[in-house]
């Protein structure tokens, strides 16, 4: 209810102050973000309901409606209606997220009008974020636009081909899926928006720039190890730049030298086991890559403390997506020609999917859930360091870890099962779509050979729908 407090969507008022430009931007931050409430009539440091008096709550509301309609620009129609709370009438004006942005007072122009809503507080939008606003207010995508300033021959596009397919083919999950990779042209490069045909020439976009990272716009990924579990005091530091992939990789890799490394026995076979799913720290590495906003000067930045890993993604959510909607699966794209690239690239498979996938792994592994915060200037995860349970010791060399201790000697009979369960035990958790790679085969079939798991206790199911992941059942016996 509103007397919970002001959040970074509900702000109180105690009187209808007579200049609106107290209120305005409120309503110009919430329109250019996820929306929100201004209440008239509580008072914003004691919560304290002081109402208006029934006599000249209308024209107030009227004041109101029309303040907003006289100051905005793209037009913003919020909803006001009263509400009685404690027997006191007050104004409630909800404002919805605006799809015709930048949202900013008139009078201010877009150059000193535009606010927007950062940690409950309404702030004037910096040059990026009005760039960012523009861009999603056209309903277009930055790394479609024209990199200025950089040119391209014939030869610099091939090179890139033929650099997208070997990843393609590296990345592959299986024989079959290398063989089924195909060549990348340049009119496939101009139909993801890589390219830019004018005139019968080809034109760099910004994504062919952060792709190859040969210049037009800066873009590096930024890792360190910290003592402690703050950036005081740091052990390493590294910035990694040139081909996004190249970025990917030398990041994932930091990360694996900077973790504990531990061992179990799976039959006669040593398993290297890392504290953290690599699958899951890979993915979050993609997932930043892809998603970050690229019109913020800021690096992605991988951070290794003594209790968590740490990625930052730089820029505010996308329009319409939020932490609680991605978590779910839901995808909104803001870089719509790298995610093409990567999906060819075989970096990611199913928008949205990643981040459920990510989530199921880190849970499999006996790790806390992990942490999103922010969003509204940049994105942070967290995954936490050290079982729930706290059994595993981090500082012992070579670890058991729970999941798998009860069944490393134990494999299933039949040949797909075993490697659909070294996979699991590599992995933490697989998918049908993931199987279905693994073995070659048919979703039907794979689906039959998981069922089979599950029910003979091989494998515990977990989620639903899409989000749907086989983990190890650690209750076997």
């Amino acid at each position: 209810m509103f007397l919970a407090g002001e959040s970074k969507n509900v702000e109180f008022k105690e009187n209808l102050p007579e200049k609106s430009i107290k209120y305005m931007k409120s309503v110009v931050a919430f329109a250019n973000g996820t929306g929100g409430k201004i209440i008239f009539g509580i008072a914003d440091k004691t919560k304290e309901v002081i109402g208006f008096d029934k006599e000249d709550v209308f024209k107030k509301m009227d004041a109101v409606a029309n303040a907003v309609s006289d100051s905005c620009e793209p037009a913003i129609i919020p909803d006001i209606t009263l509400q009685t709370v404690d027997g006191k009438t007050i104004i409630v004006v909800e404002v919805s997220g605006g799809r015709q942005r930048p949202y900013y007072i008139k009078d201010l122009g877009k150059d000193g009008g535009v606010y927007v809503r950062v940690a409950g507080t309404t702030r004037l939008a910096d040059e990026y974020m009005i760039k960012e606003l523009m861009f999603e207010g056209s309903n277009r995508y930055f790394d479609q636009a024209l990199c200025t300033g950089l040119n391209v021959t014939d030869e610099d596009i091939d090179a890139l081909c033929k650099a997208m397919k070997e990843q393609a083919i590296k990345n592959a999950h299986n024989e079959e899926q290398k063989a089924s990779v195909k060549d990348v042209g340049r009119q496939q490069l101009r139909s993801w928006g890589v390219l830019i045909e004018r005139d019968g020439k080809d034109y760099p976009s910004n994504a062919y720039a952060i792709l190859t990272g040969c210049g037009g716009l800066h873009v590096a990924t930024q890792c360190g190890v910290f003592k402690g579990t703050t950036k005081e005091v740091f052990v390493d530091r590294r910035e990694y730049t040139g081909p996004i992939w190249a970025q990917i990789e030398e990041a994932f890799q930091f990360v694996l030298r900077n973790i504990h490394l531990g061992a179990t026995i799976v039959g006669i076979y040593r398993q290297d086991i890392y504290e953290i799913p690599p699958d899951a720290i890979r993915e979050l590495i993609i997932n930043a890559a892809v998603h970050r906003s690229y019109l913020d000067h800021g690096n992605i930045q991988v951070a290794v403390y003594d209790n968590r890993l740490e990625i930052t993604s730089p820029g505010k959510l996308p329009m319409g997506q939020t932490l609680e909607r991605m978590k779910e699966g839901y995808s909104q794209i803001r870089n719509e020609a790298l995610a093409y690239a990567f999906s060819y690239m075989n970096l990611i498979e199913h928008w949205g999917s990643g981040v459920p996938r990510i989530i199921g792994k880190v849970k499999a592994a006996g790790l806390r859930e992990p942490e999103f915060i922010g969003g509204e200037v940049d994105l942070r995860i967290n995954i936490y360091r050290g079982q729930i349970d706290g059994n595993v010791d981090l500082n012992n060399a070579v670890k058991m870890p729970l999941n798998r201790r009860e069944t490393a000697d134990k494999m299933p009979a039949n040949e797909q099962e075993q490697q659909i369960y070294k996979y699991v035990l590599e992995n933490t958790s697989i998918t049908t779509a993931q199987a279905m790679k693994l073995l070659g085969i048919k979703q039907r079939r794979t689906r039959e050979i998981l069922r089979k798991m599950v029910e003979s206790g091989w494998l515990r199911k977990e989620g639903a729908s899409r989000s749907t992941i086989y983990v190890n059942n650690t209750e076997r016996r």
